[in-house]
């Protein structure tokens, strides 16, 4: 019977401890945790030290390998780092996540390489946020690996983390994760948060992450010999947005000698850099009615608080630095100095460091971008080269784009778009009219079928337009032949179910047969007779003001050419230059039209040549 009661005790708290884990997944909202080189048809899982859920990276990237490090390796390490993916091709591999403009975002990417290869060479690499540098990552340096954080705040729904070869190795990712913070937490005057140091003054072996941290934030222990540690069993109010585990605010350190100021000291990577600092207080001791602890914050010899800092008795209170700091040097020292008044030693719970990271370059038009990654969606488009922003860096502009980027604050945009030969097949999608300051638009030589959209018209930047090639039918927008009279070059050849008058009717007009009297011989030889009549009647007028007949060159569109041939319906006959057409210019007068052949054995000049000579009778 006693056996009975312990096991069903036992399930008792086996089911408490579903329950508690299955309320931590829920409360996961806006995670995005990706296990890299995870294969798609794996299900995603529960990481076992911290109920997160973890899935593949698969839907996230368009390129890159999956590999996986040895097996005596995988038992030391969590599961999400046995898996990784590498980029062999390419130069820019990016991942594309969707993220809420606006919100913050602690991002963390994490990078083990453990010789996946057997090549036993550690990679070194950059990594982009967006079209900027974010940081290097140099693995020969770190052979145990290395985690690198930020917190960001993306300027659109979309967030682009890519990885860049710099040399001979390969780049390579074992984990990316994202984790949104409070939106009044964390703010920088300007640029992001790049994380130098997260811990709690505890001498603890425990590395403090979710669920004791809701935010996922990772805690490092760390305690100085000089500093006492103290600690309460009480709970701590842990509530102001910056939500600390409360774990660290039940533990403390304050120094061992009352007149010795608590002192940190840490040498920044950059000489140069901008920091924020944030410390976390509660005290955890009951005071006598006659003790006070009151304190200053010294950075670098500057008293940097404006009164005295009083933690209160088991609530959290965070002190920040609202301007960005520098050391000289690149060395910091912080020091936490007991004031007159105070009976009592500082203390300090939880500390975080982060340097500031400027991210200067501004993305490409978002509206652009969302209208050429429908695009690339819908023909199915797989160019290496399209992933990250498509414009910016320059030296990672997308292939078939080209892009007009002004200064480095102006969002770039999209002024060319070639996509001629790609493969392209259905109807031409409306997403192009949002590329918005598109002057250059090439469709050629691909499979496109249905109508020409009236859209096209629209686009005012537009000044070329080619859709030869393809398998469009209908007629030609007329608000399209308007922007053509208007100077829009616009090129449809090569697609024998348009048609490019504009008598055209929905109903297929019955075929005339058209019977050529008089062979090419004897049309030379009208051609001759008219001429010297011509010349006759000049020489008989001479003696007049004006001329019989005043003749002048005429530039006519592609289109009024189609339509006073009637789509060249009617050849009259074949030159060394090419085909000559029967045309019929308002009703009234007939035209011949000739047409430079691709195949002709002359050339341009000699065709203008003779052009000109025409002209002058």
């Amino acid at each position: 019977m006693k056996n009975l009661c312990w096991l069903f005790l036992s399930l008792f708290w086996f089911g408490v401890f579903l329950i508690i884990r299955f309320a931590e997944g829920q409360n996961q909202e806006g995670f995005i945790s990706l296990d890299c080189g995870l294969p798609l048809n794996e299900p995603p899982y529960i990481e076992s030290e911290t109920g997160i859920q973890f899935s593949s990276d698969e839907n996230f990237i368009q390129s890159g390998k999956t590999g996986r490090i040895p097996k005596n390796l995988e038992s030391d390490n969590l599961k999400q780092y046995a898996t990784l993916r590498y980029f062999p091709d390419g130069i820019r591999n990016c991942y594309d996540l969707r993220v809420e403009e606006g919100r913050n975002y602690l991002i963390r990417a994490t990078f083990f390489y453990g010789n996946f290869d057997g090549l036993n060479v550690s990679p070194e690499f950059d990594m982009h946020i967006g079209p900027n540098k974010w940081t290097t990552i140099d693995l020969q340096i770190v052979p145990d690996g290395t985690v690198k954080e930020i917190i960001h705040i993306p300027r659109s729904n979309s967030l682009q983390i890519c990885l860049v070869k710099t040399g001979a190795t390969i780049p390579m990712i074992s984990a990316l994760e994202l984790r949104p913070l409070a939106n009044d937490t964390y703010i920088a005057k300007s640029g992001s948060l790049k994380y130098y140091f997260r811990m709690y003054l505890s001498n603890a072996t425990v590395l403090l992450r979710y669920p004791k941290d809701v935010y996922d934030r990772s805690w490092v222990p760390y305690i100085q010999p000089e500093w006492t540690q103290i600690s309460t069993t009480s709970n701590v109010s842990n509530k102001n947005h910056y939500d600390p585990p409360q774990v660290a605010l039940k533990m403390a350190a304050t120094p061992t000698s009352l007149d010795v100021p608590l002192t940190m000291v840490w040498r920044l990577e950059n000489p140069d850099d901008q920091i924020y600092l944030y410390m976390h207080f509660s005290e955890i001791q009951v005071l006598k009615a006659n003790d006070t602890r009151e304190f200053d914050i010294i950075l670098n010899g500057e008293t940097i608080n404006t009164r005295g800092v009083t933690p209160k008795y088991l609530e959290i209170m965070t002190w920040l630095t609202t301007n960005p700091r520098q050391c000289n040097g690149g060395i910091c020292r912080m020091q936490l100095t007991k004031t007159q008044k105070s009976t009592l030693p500082p203390l300090l719970n939880a500390f975080e460091v982060y340097s500031v990271l400027q991210l200067p370059q501004s993305q490409t038009n978002e509206i652009e971008v969302v209208a050429i990654k429908n695009i690339r969606t819908t023909y199915g488009l797989s160019r290496i080269s399209w992933q990250g922003d498509p414009c910016v860096p320059k030296q990672f502009l997308w292939d078939g784009l080209n892009c007009n980027i002004t200064d480095i604050s102006a969002p770039p945009t999209i002024i060319s778009l070639n996509l001629s030969s790609s493969g392209l097949s259905g109807t031409i999608v409306s997403d192009f009219q949002n590329l918005t300051h598109l002057e250059s638009l090439d469709l050629s030589n691909n499979s496109l079928s249905g109508i020409v959209p009236e859209f096209l018209a629209t686009m005012k930047s537009l000044l070329v337009i080619n859709l030869s090639g393809n398998k469009l039918s209908g007629a030609i927008p007329q608000a399209l032949r308007d922007r053509e009279r208007e100077g829009l070059k616009l090129n449809v050849l090569g697609n024998k179910e348009l048609c490019l008058s504009s008598t055209c009717i929905d109903k297929p007009k019955k075929k005339v047969a058209v019977k050529v009297v008089a062979p090419v011989a004897s049309i030379a030889a009208i051609v001759v007779v008219i001429l010297l009549f011509v010349f006759k009647k000049k020489m008989s007028s001479r003696n007049k003001p004006e001329p019989w007949i005043k003749t002048k060159k005429k530039r006519f569109t592609y289109s009024e050419v189609m339509e006073m041939t009637k789509n060249l319906q009617r050849p009259l006959g074949e030159g060394g230059f090419g085909v000559v057409y029967h045309g019929d210019l308002n009703g009234s007068e007939q035209v011949a039209v000739k047409l430079l052949s691709q195949t002709s054995a002359q050339g341009y000049k000699e065709f203008k040549a003779e052009e000109n000579t025409v002209a002058l009778f």
